[in-house]
């Protein structure tokens, strides 16, 4: 586990808590690519299975990167 710096300790809980779950999304993307996985989300009102590699496409158009 990595320990937060103080930087980030100084900022808002919300911010935080924002910064905890985007780090945890991505230790489920890397688990499910490592294992060969699907993952299972919602899109447009239906639950689809995409692979982890799809998501982090998917991911990168939606932030423009």
């Amino acid at each position: 586990m990595k320990r937060a710096s103080k930087s980030v300790l100084r900022l808002p809980l919300e911010r935080r808590a924002e910064i905890a779950f985007k780090e945890a999304v991505e230790e489920v993307i890397d688990e499910h690519a490592r294992l060969g996985l699907p993952l299972h989300i919602l899109r447009n009102g239906k639950v689809v299975s995409l692979s982890a590699q799809d998501v982090r496409h998917d991911s990168a158009v939606h932030q423009g990167k």
